[in-house]
């Protein structure tokens, strides 16, 4: 059995998996918000808890919205700002009496849908987080790439490739810069890219289903984003050249995309055919606790039965 941790910003997702993959037990718990020590101890519960639900001593894996710094071994560029410049890891294995697994959630994503998910049986995939950031992880047959620095896959601060000269220098960003792919491509910049053409604020979904029904500023919104994300991901393949790029987070809901960008894209790829896939998750809000869970493989050496 392994468990798998989603450690976010406002909730704390557990499972348990059994030996084929089926979540088998799961529970959820609010995120102690600004509290380190609360923080730990709620994890640390949670462990307990689903180790009592399935009778067995677990793998733990975790999914943190950040990453290891490789210069101090601590906690970088999280969004849950109270884990930023802490040794979680060695915290956690201290909490819970046993080694963990850590790695970047958009990592953990990437792995689960390599393991059984829309990327299963390929040899790259690239996993791509589009909701209110843009985030990226990499899994190489079978495990995840966390790079030298700790940021492998973090395409959503990067430049916007290609950019016109109406995307120039482009929206700020909250790194300091301007122009990243992120301020372009996350829900809020698909948001603002409207609002400034309209002077109408909606949502992501409501811009999409008028987009859809016909309306032409919002099909034309909806261009621009598809565009975006086509040059975005050019880049990826570029570089990268993975077997599949799996989408995920909320505006991974737009069904078009999946035709149109791979389309799109072909005129930026540096190469006479494209085979790379454009594929929306399998797993849906459960692709990052599954992939915390498969940081462990089956017959992990923490995984013990527990006595009766």
């Amino acid at each position: 059995m392994r468990i798998g941790i989603d450690l976010g910003g406002t909730k704390i997702e557990g499972i348990v998996l059994d030996a084929a993959g089926e979540v088998r037990w799961r529970r959820r718990v609010a995120t102690p918000r600004d509290d380190y020590a609360g923080t730990l101890a709620t994890v640390a519960r949670l462990v307990q808890a689903l180790e009592q639900d399935c009778g067995a001593r677990c793998s733990v894996g975790v999914g943190i919205p950040g990453t290891l710094s490789a210069a101090t071994g601590r906690v970088k560029n999280a969004n849950a700002t109270w884990l930023n410049d802490r040794a979680l890891d060695a915290d956690l294995v201290q909490a819970l009496g046993r080694p963990i697994r850590l790695a970047n959630d958009a990592n953990c994503l990437a792995v689960s849908e390599a393991s059984d998910g829309a990327g299963a049986g390929t040899a790259v995939v690239f996993g791509v987080i589009l909701g209110t950031g843009v985030g990226g992880g990499i899994v190489v047959h079978g495990r995840p790439l966390a790079g030298a620095n700790g940021i492998a896959g973090e395409w959503g601060h990067n430049p916007l490739p290609w950019p016109g000269p109406d995307e120039q220098p482009g929206p700020p960003c909250y790194c300091g810069k301007h122009g990243c792919i992120e301020t372009f491509l996350s829900g809020p910049g698909f948001q603002r890219d409207f609002e400034e053409a309209t002077g109408q604020a909606l949502a992501p979904p409501e811009i999409v289903a008028r987009a859809v029904a016909g309306e032409p500023v919002a099909a034309a919104a909806l261009c621009r984003y598809e565009h975006r994300l086509a040059r975005a991901l050019a880049s990826v393949i570029n570089v990268l050249d993975p077997d599949v790029i799996v989408l995920a987070g909320g505006m991974s809901n737009i069904e078009r995309l999946y035709a149109s960008v791979p389309a799109l894209w072909r005129a930026f790829v540096f190469s006479d055919a494209v085979v790379t896939r454009l594929a929306r998750n399998h797993h849906g809000d459960s692709s990052g606790v599954r992939g915390a869970a498969w940081l462990w493989p089956a017959g992990a050496p923490s995984e013990v039965q527990l006595p009766s």
